[in-house]
């Protein structure tokens, strides 16, 4: 029983966790919106595919971008 407990929490804690890092891609890409215009299919894929850490540091470099090019260079910076 106790087994189970542990994996239901466990469970529970990575679906909050994966929450919480979808909602963050939503915001940042909205941010992205509004900052650079409409953001192309291949960029929001890249974005999909960053891991947390790299998402926060795109949160805070997005409020340098003036333009789509911005973006599309960090981005190349990230591989």
């Amino acid at each position: 029983m106790e087994a189970f407990l542990e994996w239901e929490q466990a469970t529970q804690q990575r679906a909050e966790t994966k929450g919480i890092e979808q909602g963050q891609r939503s915001l940042i890409l909205r941010l992205l919106a509004r900052r650079v215009g409409e953001v192309p299919e291949a960029a929001r894929s890249q974005i999909d595919a960053l891991p947390l850490i790299q998402l926060e540091s795109l949160g805070e470099a997005l409020l340098d971008f003036s333009n789509l090019a911005d973006l599309e260079a960090w981005l190349a910076e990230q591989k």
